[in-house]
């Protein structure tokens, strides 16, 4: 009998990223969608479309695994709210099952990375670990006593949304917190603390490009800085800082073994971690900052497609 291959989609606030993954993780088909404004009905056909691309190279997949930014109810698979994607309310496993004619499990997107990165990844061997998935929001994943939680109805997890500032801005999109750490440390706040920084010094290479009008995005200040602007860095710093200051709290409530950070802007490296680690290092209590591992993800942007992917083979 030949190995199962299943469809693993991984959806973010902007993008998605899907492929067809066998038993041993290899991938051997992927697909990339984006979806900035997209209405719900838009969103689905999205989904649906991404999934009939992929199928059509590989017509033996037996099923299909989303990871979907959003609270899934556990028991019944709907996507009962999101920040991001306008899937609120929607019976999300039985209605892509009907349109494609397959098996379909569904969980958080974040949920889904931990599990691929616990197995397989930089957290395998930690019986208690945390990844934090910094892109248009910041998604969270627990692993507790060696098993992936969900909390009571599929909904615990948010790390993004823990408030870490009290009197702190507006969370962005439905969320009613204000000061979450989706606030002050995710791809999109890179961005809007380098607008800032843009703002306050014109003659910059970002206060140039901002001036031209072009767009000030995470993306374009990780690149920056990798390129050796120093403003840029400076604004990776203090957004590592911020990350930094939610970890503390995060490392000294759970006290893992290790914290995975992925996600889009993860491809700042070492000069968004570097900056966390040290706010952690000085903040937090004394014998768990010693202990406490700091890491990247070992399969990076792929972590939640690879991990919707496990989902599906193991519960599909």
């Amino acid at each position: 009998m030949p190995p199962r291959r299943v469809i693993g989609i991984d959806a973010g606030g902007t993008k998605l990223l899907g492929g067809v993954v066998d038993q041993e993780l290899v991938v051997h088909h992927r697909v990339r969608r984006q979806w900035r404004g997209a209405d719900r009905q838009e969103t689905l056909d999205i989904f649906v479309d991404a999934v009939e691309e992929v199928r059509a190279a590989a017509p033996d997949v037996d099923a299909v695994g989303f990871g979907l930014p959003a609270l899934v109810e556990a028991e019944t698979g709907v996507s009962t709210w999101s920040n991001h994607l306008p899937i609120d309310g929607v019976p999300f496993r039985d209605l892509l099952s009907e349109r494609l004619g397959l098996p379909v499990v569904v969980d958080n997107d974040a949920n889904a990375a931990v599990l691929a990165e616990h197995r397989h990844g930089a957290a395998r061997g930690a019986d208690h670990a945390v990844l934090v998935a910094l892109g248009t929001g910041i998604g969270g994943g627990l692993i507790l006593g060696g098993r992936l939680y969900r909390g009571a109805r599929g909904f615990g997890g948010e790390l993004g949304h823990m408030v870490v500032d009290h009197d702190g801005e507006d969370c962005p999109g439905d969320c009613p917190g204000r000061g979450c750490l989706e606030v002050l440390a995710s791809g999109t706040a890179i961005g809007r603390a380098g607008e800032a920084a843009a703002a306050e010094e014109p003659d910059s290479t970002l206060g140039r490009r901002l001036a031209g009008g072009g767009e000030i995005t995470g993306g374009l200040v990780t690149e920056l800085a990798h390129d050796g602007d120093e403003q840029s860095r400076e604004v990776l710093a203090g957004v590592g800082e911020r990350l930094g200051a939610g970890l503390t709290g995060l490392v000294n409530t759970l006290d893992p073994e290790v914290v995975v950070v992925g996600g889009g802007a993860g491809a700042a490296g070492e000069l968004l971690l570097a900056p966390a680690r040290a706010v952690v290092a000085k903040r937090a209590l004394p014998p768990i900052a010693e202990l406490v591992r700091i890491v990247p993800t070992h399969f990076g942007v792929e972590s939640g497609m690879l991990g919707a992917a496990l989902i599906a083979l193991e519960e599909a």
